[in-house]
């Protein structure tokens, strides 16, 4: 079977190879048909039928998956856990610790392409296991550096990069490939769960393995024992589906892969997958700042207060903050997720727009809320972290929204391609450079100020009040995509059908039976 374990490894894995794509002959149907109008939903026999796989054996996958999901984020905020510890044993400041995080995100900005590309033409399912494999490995080597090797730190979490790229761009095509309609949206969002979940469990594993170890080193030899476990279920459970399948119609033919430069221009055309992938950099910008600087922010407030004691060298930083800020991300990102999901779910009943729209809601009512806990820190914890809380559920309405939108408007051969260039931009602009950017403002203000505790946190709280006002320019993004999700979404659909054929930037046009004889129209003629 073509989509079966027995493909050699770096081979096709499914039957979008099988034949030429059809030129420009006439299909059968018309544009007034039902069927092209609403692709038909395959039942749960119907998606056994196509995928090869029954409805246990993909929920299983999807649950190997998520745990994968899982995996890579807590190891990624592991370090934020643990970071006044790494900046007091390397004697570091704000701007070099937010290197630690850029440098990893970079590393995974590059090399997402790549694995983008690999994953829509071959293997997805060896590619993953090859790359975390590399990762556990590579995380494991990073506990054992000495502190006079701060380099090497740097190195091997730009190392990292290579699992979390191997991972972040295939697996959502692969629940793409198993369910559709409602159905990949549900389990989009029971992936999607695994991000805020996996960091804030990132931070909790962090301060508690370091609190019970004495140690901030076996932090981070936590998560390579639980990546050989993924790569063992991995190669046991999970199998490829074969690509688009589950979308076209049985008379369809199979979908060719294009070349990687006409990718890239038909996703450079395709504004919803600009317009949301920028709103995306917005939530990745602000969440990476979070991410990164929250804990040791709200140290440096209790500090302020006088309700802990500062963290001194040579002695152990208190990680209660990271413990509490960890359970508030995990809890806003189960709400969130499922808040949005839901909410977007019953708009779509009665606005087609409702994916974008709520997306844009939820950036632009995490701003003030966020703006608000920077502001009251000074005052009042409690207010703060009732702020954080509204503010990080709000933004976290997004994350299964925009890959879901991702999926819907871009064909299945190009969205490994389409996941590897979002994870780019939003990166590039994003959380690859906003923690290096606000420990670097925080390091500039202090300067300007007599050297004090109160010195150290107003000048990260001022630098941290950036992530307000991109937020708001994320929501603006997602209201343009707003304007062009029906049109982009319906192209799709039919290129799946065979009803598209791509002739060059200036001449998409659609073939159509018209008195007993094909006949080519423009498009915008039937995008109504």
């Amino acid at each position: 079977m073509s989509g079966s374990d027995t493909a050699p490894f770096l081979s096709q894995a499914d039957d979008t190879d099988d034949g030429p794509a059809p030129g420009t002959p006439g299909l059968p149907g018309s544009l007034g048909n039902s069927k092209s109008e609403d692709p038909e939903v395959p039942d749960r026999e119907g998606l056994q039928r196509i995928t090869g796989l029954s409805p246990g054996r993909s929920a299983l996958i999807v649950a190997v998956l998520c745990y994968i999901n899982l995996l890579n984020y807590m190891d990624r905020f592991t370090v934020a856990g643990v970071l006044p510890d790494i900046e007091q044993f390397f004697n570091i400041g704000d701007s070099s610790s937010g290197l630690i995080q850029t440098v990893f995100i970079s590393s995974y900005m590059v090399l997402a392409p790549v694995f983008g590309y690999l994953g829509d033409r071959y293997n997805r399912k060896y590619l993953m296991c090859g790359g975390i494999a590399f990762w556990s490995l590579v995380t494991l080597g990073s506990s054992f550096i000495p502190r006079e090797r701060f380099w090497l730190l740097l190195l091997t979490r730009g190392l990292v990069g290579v699992g979390e790229a191997s991972y972040s761009t295939i697996a959502p095509t692969l629940i793409a490939d198993l369910f559709v309609a409602d159905q990949r949206s549900r389990m989009l969002s029971v992936f999607y769960f695994a991000i805020p979940v996996g960091s804030g469990l990132g931070y909790i594993a962090g301060s508690k393995v370091k609190d019970v170890a004495g140690d901030w080193h076996w932090a981070l030899r936590v998560t390579p024992g639980l990546g050989v476990v993924a790569v063992l279920l991995l190669f046991l459970v999970v199998r490829e589906p074969p690509r688009g399948a589950v979308e076209r119609h049985s008379d369809s033919p199979p979908l060719n892969p294009t070349s990687w430069w006409a990718d890239l221009r038909a996703l450079a055309r395709n504004p919803s997958f600009i317009l949301s992938s920028l709103g995306f950099t917005a939530v990745a910008f602000v969440t990476g700042s979070l991410a990164l600087w929250a804990p040791a922010f709200l140290l440096r407030s209790r500090v302020v207060l006088g309700e802990t004691p500062p963290c001194l060298p040579g002695d152990s930083c208190s990680s209660s903050d990271s413990l509490i800020f960890g359970l508030i991300t995990c809890l806003t990102g189960v709400l969130g997720v499922g808040l949005g999901v839901e909410t977007s779910r019953r708009l779509r009943r009665s606005n087609p727009r409702a994916d974008p729209l709520v997306c844009a809601a939820g950036l632009l009512g995490s701003a003030p809320f966020l703006f608000l806990s920077l502001a009251c820190a000074r005052g009042s914890i409690v207010a703060t972290y009732i702020f954080i809380f509204i503010g990080e559920t709000l933004l976290s309405m997004n994350w299964a929204i925009v890959a879901d939108i991702l999926l819907y408007v871009v064909i299945p051969t190009r969205r490994s391609t389409a996941e590897a260039f979002q994870i780019v931009l939003s990166h590039l602009l994003g959380d690859a450079g906003s923690p290096y950017l606000i420990g670097l403002i925080s390091d500039r203000l202090r300067r300007r100020w007599p050297p004090s505790f109160l010195s150290e946190f107003r000048a990260l709280q001022f630098s941290l009040m950036l992530c307000a006002f991109v937020g708001a320019l994320g929501g603006a993004a997602f209201l343009g995509t707003a304007i062009f999700i029906e049109g982009d979404r319906r192209r799709a659909q039919l290129h799946v059908q065979g009803l598209l054929r791509e002739a060059g930037p200036a001449d998409d046009r659609i073939v159509v039976p018209q008195r007993g004889r094909s006949t080519r129209v423009p498009v915008s003629s039937v995008l109504i």
